[in-house]
């Protein structure tokens, strides 16, 4: 009975001194994290705080993360750009500015309609496609951007100056989106008119009438207060992007680190992922009742019309960007 006491306090002084050892082996490291949003209630700052938070309780104080809210650049171009510079140490990113770096394969995730519901999107980008998209990107950048996670941004909905109450209503709204590539063209093959402007300057513009509308989910546009401006009252329920971000880091910067460093961002990354996707589907339903509260307009319309203008669409830019499989793969799992 003694022996057996005995080998167990010996097993549990191992076990401890092994846990210290690995404590002290995490070596002193500060990272720097950004993302474009400047609202502190934003899903990406909630999002980011977790990954700071958990790389700090998991690496007992060792490692630190500063984190930045729109305070290093609301364009993610510039993000990204000061992620390959190593400037900064994890972004998050759209597909649109991603594929300005040269990795149009990734444009996938910005296809109109490609979601058929939240279920839909995780299955997808926690799956074979996702695990696919993080390789395609690791490889085409040279390891400057290696992928973290897969964060959600809500569901983007069409807002503007009127109400649409059937498709053809679109026709020649100047909408506030991309101007080139899949998302581009799909506006305009439904008789929009895509138009440039950046997200900082987007409430002046919609009050000045620079653009008649805009799209996005309800957290981000309502914490804008855009439905507050001439220009953003009449919110349709499109629902035509489940949409994706991606957090990423520098490949290069996280292959100098230690193993210890490495497994404690991994694991943060995936624990800010949770909490970024839960926060997300909460604020979609809270801002979308202070919207209506605020006085701005809610209504549904068919979206079988638009689903079909986006079929076309999506198949002719899969051929052109060599993810016919990908686009297939994703089909199928709806």
């Amino acid at each position: 009975m003694l022996k057996n006491k005995l080998l167990i306090m010996l097993v549990m002084v191992f076990l401890l001194s092994t846990f210290s050892m690995n404590v002290l082996a995490v070596e002193e490291l500060e990272l720097v994290a950004a993302h474009n949003q400047t609202s502190k209630e934003s899903p990406y700052q909630v999002g980011m705080l977790a990954f700071k938070d958990a790389v700090e309780e998991l690496s007992d104080g060792a490692m630190t993360v500063q984190v930045h809210a729109g305070t290093l650049g609301t364009s993610e171009a510039e993000l990204v750009q000061k992620l390959k510079l190593e400037a900064v140490d994890v972004v998050i990113a759209s597909p649109g500015f991603m594929s300005k770096t040269g990795i149009q394969e990734i444009q996938l995730f910005a296809f109109p309609y490609l979601f058929e519901n939240y279920d839909h999107w995780e299955t997808v980008v926690d799956g074979e496609v996702g695990n696919k998209m993080a390789e395609i990107v690791n490889e085409k950048s040279n390891n400057d951007f290696k992928m973290l996670g897969y964060w959600g941004a809500g569901v983007r909905h069409y807002y503007g100056k009127k109400p649409l109450n059937n498709i053809s209503d679109i026709e020649g709204v100047k909408i506030r989106t991309q101007t080139s590539g899949v998302v581009a063209d799909y506006w305009s093959s439904i008789g929009a008119v895509p138009t440039s402007v950046a997200w900082g300057e987007l409430y002046q513009a919609l009050q000045q009438g620079v653009v008649d509308a805009a799209e996005n989910a309800y957290p981000f546009f309502v914490q804008e207060s855009h439905h507050q401006t001439r220009n953003g009252k009449y919110t349709t329920e499109t629902g035509h992007d489940y949409t994706t971000r991606f957090m990423l880091t520098n490949g290069e910067m996280f292959d100098s680190l230690s193993e210890e460093q490495q497994n404690i961002i991994m694991e943060a990354a995936k624990m800010s992922v949770e909490a970024e996707r839960e926060e997300v589907i909460r604020q979609e339903e809270e801002y979308k009742q202070i919207l209506i509260d605020e006085g701005g307009v809610v209504n549904q319309i068919d979206r079988e019309p638009f689903i079909e203008a986006a079929i076309p669409i999506q198949n002719e830019y899969a051929e052109e960007y060599g993810v016919e499989d990908l686009l297939e793969t994703v089909r199928n799992l709806k």
